[in-house]
Parts: structure tokens; sequence; C-alpha cells
């Protein structure tokens, strides 16, 4: 990454610190992020949908894009850019979570998010709405926890949005079809 975005990375994470962090949030937003921890709530959401006889093809959907943002972003991306976490750079800062033992680009948990959001959104599921607000309140963890850049986040969102459609289009050439 230039130094230029790490500059602003780091600007952003520290005005986030400077100015938002309060012992309120700062006892509240460790548990926010953890309904984003291995992509659970998203997983369990795809679990009841399946389950729920006209809401299947929807679980299919949030389903294949949670496969498809598995593989771009902690099988390929996150290996492959091997970006150090941003608080391994600054030591100052004192962790509220376990620190995270994987890389840090993209936000896992950020793509996750926004892969099932979008997932809904493509199928018109109108729980595409908490669900966005949802993916949104886990991406602003990640940076309030300083446990990934804003570019993290900014390409968990892409990879997120792009692993939604591509569940979409998988789910409806080969499930529609097959489904009621």
């Amino acid at each position: 990454m230039s130094q230029a975005i790490y500059s602003l990375d780091f600007s952003i994470l520290d005005a986030i610190q400077e100015h938002l962090r309060t012992l309120w949030l700062d006892t509240i937003v460790p548990y926010l992020t953890m309904l984003g921890n291995a992509g659970a709530v998203w997983i369990l959401l795809a679990i009841i949908l399946l389950c729920i006889p006209g809401k299947r093809k929807v679980g299919f959907t949030v389903a294949a894009a949670l496969l498809a943002d598995l593989i771009l972003c902690n099988g390929i991306l996150k290996p492959l850019v091997a970006r150090i976490r941003p608080y391994d750079l600054h030591a100052g800062i004192s962790l509220l979570i376990k620190a995270p033992s994987d890389y840090s680009f993209p936000s896992g948990h950020t793509a996750a998010s926004f892969a099932a959001a979008s997932a809904l959104l493509f199928r018109k599921e109108r729980l595409w709405i908490p669900a966005l607000v949802l993916a949104v309140i886990i991406a602003f963890t990640r940076l309030y926890l300083y446990v990934h850049y804003p570019s993290d986040v900014l390409c968990g969102i892409l990879v997120g949005f792009l692993s939604g459609w591509i569940g979409w289009m998988i789910t409806k050439r080969w499930i529609d079809p097959r489904l009621k």
C-alpha cells in the first residue's frame, strides 16, 4: 500500500480514537463486532431462511454469497496482500478485543456483512435494510477497535457487494429453476 493511503488510514483511525471513543462504546462495540465473527450472524440468517419454504431461494443466495466472500476474501485477497494490522504499527493502542491472528486486508467482518446484505438486496428481500444497517455497524466496529484500516473496510464493502452479486447470479442460474 502506498504511503499516502497509510497516512489517510491512520488519520481516520486516530480521529475515531480521539473524538468518538467513550466508555459506553468501549463496552458495547466488542459485543457488536462479535456478531460478525466467522460470519456467524449471517450464516445463522442463511440457515433460518433455508428453513422457511417461501424463503429458500433467498437463503441459498445468502449462503452462496457468503461462500463467494470466503473464497475471495480469506482464500485469495488476505494471503495475497498480507497486510499487517494497524495496531501492529501503532504501539500506543490498547485493544478491547483479542488481537485477530490473520491479515488485515480486506476486512472479513465487513465483506461477509455486505455479502449477506447485498444478496438480500439483489433478491429484493426487505430484510436487506436492517441487514445493511447491521453491516454498517459491524464495519464501523472494526475501525473503532483499531483492527482494520479504513481502506480494508472499504475494500470489504466492495468484495461484499461483489460476493452478493455472485451469490445471486449463481442461485438465479442453478437454484431458482429447481425450487418453487
